[in-house]
């Protein structure tokens, strides 16, 4: 055989190999790749909504954080003006009992001093009637020494 009954031999089982090829091995080999294909384009939309939906996600917890930190705020600030009304109210009551104290402690103080003085004034008129019952040593009407020593408590 010469080369050129070879050559187009060859060429022959080359364009039947390649028509076999195009006819029966590539057809479900482009099926196959076109599934590959259709299935990663799916993932990379599920991931790429997957993305969306966790930005979202994470943009809703940003804001009810932001909204539970404004309430917690506005929870201790209410609860500081409530503390500080608390203090001021009680602060208030102390000064009226405070002063009720103070105002019954001169009450008692005046009482003691009215009893204290009365005391003297009986001392004092039982020590003037001793004295003048010694200056005198004799016997005084008990009508006109009584009169005479309410006399002498009241200028005392």
């Amino acid at each position: 055989m010469s080369i050129t009954g070879t050559l187009i031999i060859q060429m022959i089982v080359f364009l039947a190999l390649v028509g076999f090829t195009m006819k029966f091995v590539w057809p479900p080999i482009a099926v196959a790749l076109d599934e590959r294909a259709k299935k990663i384009a799916e993932g990379l939309a599920a991931a790429d909504k997957a993305k969306a939906d966790l930005s979202a996600a994470n943009q809703r917890v940003e804001e009810e954080l932001a909204k539970t930190r404004n309430e917690t705020a506005a929870r201790l600030a209410d609860a500081e003006r409530r503390a500080q009304a608390i203090v001021e109210e009680a602060k208030t009551r102390a000064t009226e009992e405070g002063g009720k104290i103070v105002a019954a402690a001169r009450v008692e103080a005046e009482q003691q001093t009215v009893k204290a003085r009365e005391a003297l004034r009986e001392q004092v008129a039982a020590l003037a009637v001793k004295g003048a019952e010694q200056i005198l040593r004799k016997e005084v009407n008990a009508g006109v020494h009584a009169d005479l020593l309410s006399r002498l408590k009241t200028e005392l």
